[in-house]
């Protein structure tokens, strides 16, 4: 039995789709359960700086020429 061609595309994605599936559910097998972490997260132990900085005091350095629109382009 050959597979006609109009339906090959369908059968790929069917494939594809039920390949992955399976991959990406024997993957959650594996996974340890979300509620249990044993240790303190990474984001739990960083320091966050309470002062807020608004963006004009924050100091930024500019390489290069400052950006001007083309706003002609017949004239460079």
């Amino acid at each position: 039995m050959r597979i006609q061609e109009e339906n090959r595309n369908m059968i790929l994605l069917a494939t594809v789709t039920l390949c992955c599936g399976a991959v990406a559910g024997t993957l959650a097998l594996f996974e340890p359960a979300p509620g249990r972490a044993s240790g303190k997260l990474v984001a739990d132990r960083a320091v966050i700086d309470p002062t807020p900085r608004t963006p004009a005091e924050i100091p930024v350095r500019v390489v290069g020429a400052p950006f001007e629109p083309n706003v002609n382009p017949r004239e460079r």
